[in-house]
């Protein structure tokens, strides 16, 4: 006798794209706040030691780094979240009840 394990439904390749892009849009904003707060602390160092090179250095390489890092991420979460409340609206609308925060 064959006993079948219930089989889980097929992942959405939305939500599974929206996953993987979610992971990336995370990693970003972690590397792209990192670089700012060592910019933010390279700068007071060199404030207290006199500017001398090596810590502007770093404090302007880690501000650009930042500045070219951070944008995407932030943007990219801002459409997954608007992705998600749309998808969270479009199945109450479905199962007949009214979503929530509804403007008319």
């Amino acid at each position: 006798m064959v006993t079948r394990r219930p089989t889980s439904p097929p992942e959405d390749p939305v939500a599974g794209r929206r996953a993987r892009i979610a992971r990336w849009v995370r990693l970003a904003k972690r590397l792209g706040y990192a670089l700012l707060l060592l910019a933010v602390v390279a700068f007071v160092v060199a404030a207290i030691a006199g500017f001398p090179t090596v810590p502007v250095s770093v404090t302007a390489i880690a501000l650009i780094g930042a500045c070219i890092v951070l944008p995407v991420p932030i943007v990219l979460g801002y459409g997954l979240r608007a992705a998600e409340r749309e998808d969270r609206e479009a199945r109450a609308r479905r199962a007949g009840g009214e979503p929530p925060g509804t403007r008319q």
